[in-house]
């Protein structure tokens, strides 16, 4: 899977930008600050409908503009679908599909796949447990993206649920009103979030053996990498051989909320569910979080990410079909051998992405297209691609 052609319109720090791409390596090199992660982030956004750096979509759209388009040629195989993303904050997203009508933007999720690895993601592994979270339903909503609907179901659900608490509580009395309604909102909150929970558990039972070894490979060291995940349903939490049912997860949740009333009536927010689980990750027997190195944090992030990729690629065997590889402003950050390493980890994608200030920075066995990204005075991305062991970049009949 790759893409030939990115076209953005009102995106970030572009009026427009257009930027072709071949399969392989494709590097974009520019100083800092001229948009070389805006244009990754946009390859992101168009696979996963959200960005890496923002929880919101306002900032993606260009200051003064009302919306923001991005357009991409998509390949697999012998196949080609040109996908349009509107960016509408305030607003519903829309997509496109082969410049058909615009529909629901969850239509356009997994047309194409990307896993993105910034600096930003060192956050899963010092960050708030709501990162590590959405590490995992991003990569859910990947894999199935008829899941996405379960975690808007749940927020939507759990809004309206602590809403309830907070207002009884400020009011200073508790009706029976309020408990049937509670009630309500316990079904559905436990409904959706069994959906949640049985698919982070999936993932989870997926990510373990490949994390494992991406580690190992990436870092070249003797400790284990791994982890456990630690959830306020008390049958989610444990190691268990087999994944416990939606039915099963539903019946646990619902217990754990009955059991929690009074305690969430007194405090006004909701205190069991998967908006408060996490992952705790492990280098051996110790935690990473406040005692891995500068080398093994940045090391294990990689890993995480590195591990979804290969997640991504045995979900579906055929070699057209695997993710977009995008990795922003990393090698930087790695001394000599972790970059040669990334590089081989990093050579079986069918296109990779790769941002650097300085062109030195990337390993030469990264060899293909040197962009060079420059920001013009409207607002244009300037680029001029250098040969470097790969063909010039495929300009598709009906570039979107």
């Amino acid at each position: 899977m790759f893409l030939s052609h990115l076209s953005l319109t009102q995106y970030r720090s572009y009026h427009q930008a257009d930027v072709s791409l071949v399969p392989g390596p494709n590097v974009l090199v520019g100083s800092n600050g001229v948009g070389k992660t805006n244009i990754v982030e946009a390859v992101g956004y168009l696979a996963t409908q959200v960005s890496h750096r923002v929880s919101t979509d306002s900032p993606l759209v260009h200051f003064g503009a009302s919306q923001a388009i991005i357009r991409g040629r998509i390949h697999r195989g012998d196949r080609a679908i040109s996908l349009e993303l509107e960016i509408n904050p305030g607003k519903s997203n829309r997509a496109a599909v082969n410049r058909g009508a615009p529909q629901r933007a969850r239509e356009g999720l997994g047309l194409l796949r990307s896993v993105l690895f910034a600096p930003e993601d060192l956050a899963l592994i010092n960050g708030d447990p709501s990162v590590r979270r959405r590490f995992l339903d991003d990569l859910v909503v990947q894999l199935r993206p008829a899941l996405g609907d379960a975690r808007s179901d749940y927020d939507r659900v759990l809004k309206q649920r602590n809403a309830l608490l907070k207002n009884a509580k400020h009011s200073g009395r508790w009706t029976e009103e309020h408990t049937h309604t509670l009630g309500v909102w316990d079904e559905h909150l436990a409904r959706a979030g069994a959906r949640v929970l049985n698919g982070r558990l999936h993932v989870l039972q997926m990510l373990a053996h490949p994390l494992t070894e991406s580690y190992t490979a990436l870092a070249a060291s003797v400790k284990t990498a791994g982890f456990s995940y630690e959830s306020t349903v008390p049958l989610a939490g444990g190691q268990h051989q087999k994944i416990p049912d939606e039915q099963e997860l539903h019946e646990a949740l619902l217990a754990e909320l009955e059991s929690r009333h009074r305690q969430e009536r007194d405090r006004g927010v909701t205190l069991a569910g998967p908006h408060r689980d996490d992952l705790a990750l492990t280098l051996g027997p110790a935690p990473v979080k406040g005692f891995a190195s500068h080398g093994e944090t940045w090391s294990m992030a990689l890993s995480l990410k590195l591990a979804s990729y290969r997640i991504l690629v045995a979900d579906d065997p055929d070699p057209h079909a695997r993710p977009v590889l995008i990795l922003d402003d990393v090698f930087a950050e790695l001394d000599a051998a972790r970059r040669s390493r990334l590089a081989e980890l990093a050579s079986d994608a069918e296109q990779l992405l790769v941002t650097a200030a300085v062109a030195a920075d990337i390993p030469d066995e990264l060899s293909g297209p040197r962009i060079n990204v420059t920001l013009g005075d409207d607002g244009s991305v300037v680029h001029q691609a250098e040969s470097s062991g790969s063909a010039a970049a495929p300009e598709p009949e009906d570039a979107p």
